[in-house]
C-alpha cells in the first residue's frame, strides 16, 4: 500500500489534484500572506507539494504516524522542502502553533469516533482564532454505505466495470469506522469548529471547511 500510494491515491480519489487546489483556496480566504499551515496526515506529501507550489510565501508543518509514508513525502516535496517541516507522529507531536490554517485529507476515516474527536480538538487547539480547517475523507449515509463505497471502488478500478468486484471491495471498506454527513458535522462542532460547510462530494468522499471559534 505504501509503495503504490503515489499512483493509487489519484486513481481512487476523484479530482484529487483539484481537491488539493480547493483546500489551498479555502485556506487562502482567511490566512495571512506568510501563513504557517498545519497538515495532519501528511504522508505521501502530495497536498504539501501542491499547496507549497501554489503559495510560495507559505510555510508548512506536516505530521504523520507512518515513517514509511513520510519517506515518500520527503521525496515528493523535494522542490519545496525548504519551507516544510515533517514530523513523525500524530497531531499531538506538532508544536502548539498557533497555525494560520490546517488540513486533514484522506485520514480521519481511519479513526474511530473517539480518536477522531480527539484529533479534531488537538487541531483546533493549535489554530489561531478564526483560522480554517479543511478535511476530506470517506463519509456515507448509514442506509446506503455499501452502495456508495461500491461506486468509489468501481471508479478506482480502471481495468473495466466489474460491479461484483466493486461490491466485494465495498464490503471490505465498511470495516472502516465511517460516519454519516450529519455525524461528521456534529463532531466538527463538538471539537470547537463553526461555520461548517460542505465543499466537496464525490461518490463516497466528502470534504468540509470549518472555522475555529474565536473564544
Amino acid at each position: 500500500m505504501v509503495a503504490t500510494y503515489a499512483d493509487d491515491a489519484p486513481r481512487k480519489v476523484p479530482g484529487l489534484a483539484d481537491l488539493h487546489r480547493m483546500a489551498m483556496l479555502l485556506l487562502s480566504e482567511g490566512a495571512p500572506p506568510a501563513a504557517h499551515i498545519l497538515v495532519v496526515g501528511a504522508g505521501g506529501g502530495m497536498e504539501l507539494k501542491a499547496m507549497a507550489e501554489a503559495r510560495p510565501e507559505w510555510a508548512f508543518t506536516g505530521v504523520d504516524p507512518s515513517a514509511a509514508m513520510l519517506d515518500i513525502a520527503r521525496h515528493t516535496i523535494q522542490p519545496v522542502k525548504d519551507r516544510i517541516e515533517l514530523i513523525e507522529g500524530t497531531v499531538d507531536a506538532a508544536q502548539p502553533g498557533p497555525f494560520d490554517g490546517a488540513t486533514c485529507l484522506l485520514t480521519l476515516h481511519f479513526l474511530d469516533k473517539r480518536e477522531r474527536l480527539s484529533t479534531l480538538q488537538e487541531i483546533h487547539r493549535r489554530l489561531k482564532p478564526a483560522a480554517r480547517l479543511v478535511v476530506a475523507h470517506h463519509s456515507v449515509p448509514s442506509d446506503g454505505a455499501e452502495r456508495w463505497l461500491a461506486r468509489s471502488a468501481a471508479f478506482a478500478d480502471r481495468g473495466g466495470v466489474d460491479w461484483e468486484k466493486a461490491r466485494a471491495a465495498a464490503v471490505g471498506m465498511t470495516r472502516l469506522p465511517l460516519l454519516s454527513v450529519d455525524e461528521e458535522e456534529a463532531l466538527l462542532c463538538e471539537a470547537g469548529f463553526s461555520d461548517i460547510e460542505l465543499f466537496y462530494a464525490a461518490f463516497s468522499f466528502r470534504g468540509w471547511v470549518a472555522t475555529g471559534r474565536s473564544t
